[in-house]
C-alpha cells in the first residue's frame, strides 16, 4: 500500500467516527463526515450574497404559480392503472407503496377532511432502536408488520388486541460490520408481503423471506458483499414469482445492480447492473430508448474513462413500480461513482437512469438519464409514479419522477419520451430541459470541477427532493412532493479508492436556500406541470406522503411535526407533534374493528437527519457530506427515538 493510499485510508476511518450504543450494541459512523475538505478558511467564510439569493427566490415565484384551488380540469382525471393493487383489500397495505403504480393512495375516507381535527393516538409500539426509521409498517389481515434499522428487526403485531400485541419478532443476526461501512445512517425502508411471506432486506446485503404466520425464516440469500461497500436499505417488490432487490453504496465506489430472486426459493434468477457492457447491463436487440444520446454499443462502457466504470455507482436503493399491462419494471439508479466529475468525463451511463426492464429476463427496453455526467451528486432513485391520465386530448401512460436534480418529469411509460419537465423547486444549476434531446440545458457556471469551488448551486445534493416518497391522488389529479429548499458550495477533490472506504472525491457546505423556508409540501399538477398549492415548512420535509380517499394528505416534519391538509387546498386541517423527528412514510388500513387508521413511525436519521445525533459535531458546517450546514438547529429541534404512532378518530 502506498503512503497515500495509507493516508486516505486513515483520514476515511477518522472521518466516520462518529458512534453511539443503540439496543446495546455501539453503532460505528454511518454518515461520511466532512468527506474530501480542502477548502481555505477564506472559502467557507464566503456567503451566499442577499442579491443573489433574492434574485433566484424572485425566479422561482415567477416560474411557479401558487392558488389555493385546484388546476383547471384536475379533478377526476388521475386514474391509478388497473391491476396495481394486486387485488388487495382497500384496509390493507401489502407493498411499500400500496400498490405497483407507486401512488401510496388509500382508498378509505373514514377519516375525512370534515372531521380529521378529531384524530387521536390509538397506540404506540417502540422498536427498542434509535437511527432513522425510514420506510413504513405493512397491513395484511389482522397483522402489521414493522422493520426497523439496523440490527433489521422485523415485527409482527396482532391488531385484534387492544392497542396491538406482540405476535413474535424475528432477528436476522445482520453483521454489526455494515454498520461501519453504510452510507447516510443504518436504515431499512421497509418490507412486502406474497405468498405467506414477509420479504425484506438486511443491511449486511441478504433477502430474507419470513412466514408471516410463524415469525421463521423461509430462505436467506446473500446478494452483496459488504467487503467492497455494498448495503441494502430499500424495500423490495415482488412481481409474480419474482422479488426484486437493488443494491446501496455508490458513495464507496461499489457498482450498482438490481436482481431478481425466486419468490419460492430466493434463488437469485438475473442480474442486471448499471455500468459496463450491454450483457451485464441486459442491452439487447429489444432496446429501444427514445433518445439518441441512450443509443448506441456498449455505452456503459465506453461514456466513462478507462475502468472507472467498475466503481461507477449507479446503484439501486430506491423504489420499484411496476405496469402490469405493459408488463414493464420501472425503477433509477443512483449517482455515480465519486462525486469529483473531472475523474470520470463522459455521460457516465447508466447511473442517474430511469429503467424499464421486462421483469421475466431482466432486459432493458428503454432507458432514460435524467441527468448526464451527475457534477452534483444528484442521485436520481426517486420513485415513478405510474398514472393514466390525458394530456392533450389523449389518454397517456405517463410516469411521473420528481428527480434530486430539482426537476419533474412527465415521461411516456411505454417508450421513454419526455413529455414534459420543470423545476418544482429554487433550481439554477440548468435552465430546463430540451425535450428534443432529453438533455438538461445547463449553466456552465454551476457545473462543478476539482479545485474549484462552485458556489450558490440550488438545489443542493439532498436534491429538490431525496428519496422520501411522493403520493399521487386520483381524486385531484395531483402529486404531493415532500421537497427541500437547501442550496450548496461544491468543490471536487482529489479521491483515491479503497475497497470498502468512501469514495466520495468532493467538499460540499449545504445551507438554506432563498426564501426563509426549507422544506415545502407541494401539490403539483403532472400535466400542466405547475404548483397548485403548497404548505412552507421550517424544515427540509425527510418524510414519505399518503393521500387518502377522505381527500388528506399526511406527512411528517423533521422536527416532530406529523400533519394533515386537505388534498385540494393545502389547508391544514390538524397536526400533532411526536417523540421525534419523522424520515418514514404514513400509511392507512382498515383495522379488524372496522374503523381506519394512519401509521407513521418516529425517528429521526438518513442523511438529513444525521446531525440529530448527540455524538456529531456541527462546529464544521461540511460534516455529513455538508447538510450540517443546512439544519444546524436539527439537534435542538428532534431527540432521538424509535416509536410507531397509530391514530384513529
Amino acid at each position: 500500500m502506498t503512503g497515500t493510499e495509507m493516508t486516505e485510508m486513515k483520514r476515511s476511518n477518522d472521518e466516520r467516527r462518529w458512534s453511539r450504543a443503540a439496543t446495546g450494541v455501539v453503532l460505528v459512523a454511518t454518515i461520511l463526515a466532512g468527506c474530501g475538505k480542502s477548502q481555505t478558511t477564506q472559502e467557507r467564510s464566503a456567503d451566499t450574497t442577499a442579491e443573489a439569493r433574492a434574485a433566484l427566490a424572485a425566479s422561482h415565484r415567477d416560474s411557479v404559480t401558487t392558488s389555493l384551488a385546484p388546476a383547471p380540469g384536475v379533478g377526476q382525471v388521475g386514474l391509478i392503472p388497473a391491476g396495481s393493487d394486486l387485488g388487495q383489500k382497500p384496509g390493507e397495505w401489502t407493498m411499500a407503496a400500496r400498490d405497483y403504480a407507486a401512488s401510496r393512495f388509500s382508498p378509505l375516507n373514514d377519516i375525512n377532511v370534515s372531521n380529521v381535527a378529531q384524530l387521536k393516538v390509538a397506540s404506540t409500539f417502540s422498536t427498542g432502536v434509535l437511527h432513522g426509521h425510514e420506510g413504513q409498517p405493512l397491513v395484511v389481515g389482522s397483522t402489521m408488520y414493522v422493520v426497523t434499522p439496523w440490527p433489521d428487526l422485523l415485527y409482527a403485531i396482532d391488531l385484534t388486541k387492544p392497542g396491538g400485541a406482540l405476535k413474535w419478532m424475528f432477528g436476522p443476526n445482520a453483521d454489526p460490520r455494515s454498520v461501519g461501512i453504510a452510507c447516510c445512517d443504518v436504515v431499512n425502508r421497509g418490507a412486502t408481503f406474497a405468498d405467506g411471506k414477509v420479504i425484506y432486506n438486511t443491511l449486511d446485503d441478504h433477502t430474507i423471506a419470513v412466514d408471516a404466520n410463524s415469525g421463521k425464516a423461509t430462505w436467506n440469500t446473500k446478494v452483496g458483499e459488504i467487503a467492497i461497500g455494498e448495503t441494502m436499505t430499500m424495500a423490495p417488490l415482488v412481481v409474480g414469482n419474482k422479488v426484486f432487490v437493488g443494491n446501496s453504496g455508490a458513495e464507496l465506489g461499489v457498482r450498482g445492480w438490481l436482481a431478481a430472486l425466486d419468490l419460492g426459493s430466493g434463488k437469485i434468477l438475473w442480474k442486471a447492473y448499471s455500468t459496463g457492457s450491454d450483457s451485464d447491463v441486459k442491452i439487447g436487440a429489444d432496446f429501444k430508448p427514445f433518445y439518441a444520446s441512450d443509443r448506441g454499443k456498449d455505452l456503459g462502457l465506453h461514456t466513462w474513462t478507462g475502468e472507472q466504470w467498475k466503481l461507477g455507482g449507479g446503484s439501486v436503493w430506491g423504489w420499484l413500480s411496476y405496469d402490469p399491462e405493459l408488463k414493464l419494471l420501472y425503477y433509477a439508479t443512483a449517482n455515480p461513482g465519486v462525486w469529483n466529475p473531472d475523474m470520470r468525463p463522459g455521460d457516465n451511463k447508466w447511473s442517474m437512469t430511469i429503467f424499464a426492464r421486462d421483469p421475466e429476463t431482466g432486459n432493458a427496453k428503454w432507458a432514460y438519464q435524467i441527468t448526464p455526467h451527475d457534477a452534483w451528486d444528484y442521485d436520481g432513485v426517486n420513485e415513478n409514479i405510474l398514472i393514466d391520465q390525458p394530456m392533450n386530448g389523449q389518454m397517456r401512460k405517463i410516469l411521473f419522477h420528481a428527480d434530486r436534480n430539482g426537476f419533474a418529469y412527465t415521461l411516456d411509460r411505454a417508450t421513454g419520451e419526455v413529455l414534459s419537465a420543470a423545476p418544482f423547486v429554487i433550481t439554477n444549476w440548468a435552465k430546463g430541459i430540451d425535450l428534443k434531446t432529453g438533455r438538461p440545458i445547463e449553466d456552465p457556471a454551476k457545473r462543478t470541477h476539482e479545485g474549484i469551488v462552485v458556489r450558490d448551486i440550488c438545489p443542493s445534493s439532498t436534491g429538490g427532493k431525496d428519496q422520501q416518497p411522493a403520493a399521487f391522488s386520483p381524486r385531484t389529479g395531483l402529486v404531493y412532493i415532500p421537497a427541500h429548499n437547501v442550496c450548496m458550495n461544491y468543490e471536487g477533490v482529489e479521491a483515491n479508492y479503497i475497497a470498502g472506504t468512501p469514495y466520495v472525491g468532493a467538499s460540499v457546505k449545504m445551507y438554506p436556500g432563498p426564501g426563509g423556508y426549507r422544506g415545502e409540501l407541494l401539490a403539483w399538477d403532472p400535466v400542466h406541470q405547475r404548483k397548485v398549492c403548497s404548505v412552507l415548512e421550517d424544515m427540509p420535509l425527510w418524510s414519505g406522503v399518503l393521500a387518502t380517499g377522505g381527500d388528506l394528505v399526511f406527512y411528517g416534519t423533521m422536527d416532530g411535526w406529523f400533519k394533515a391538509i386537505d388534498a385540494r387546498t393545502c389547508t391544514e386541517k390538524w397536526k400533532m407533534k411526536v417523540a421525534s423527528g419523522i424520515v418514514g412514510a404514513p400509511i392507512a388500513y382498515r383495522g379488524p374493528d372496522g374503523k381506519e387508521y394512519i401509521a407513521i413511525y418516529a425517528g429521526i436519521g438518513g442523511w438529513m437527519g444525521a446531525v440529530a445525533d448527540p455524538n456529531v459535531s456541527l462546529d464544521d458546517p461540511y460534516t455529513a457530506l455538508g447538510v450540517a450546514g443546512a439544519v444546524p438547529d436539527l439537534k435542538q429541534k428532534s431527540a432521538e427515538a424509535g416509536i410507531l404512532y397509530v391514530f384513529t378518530l
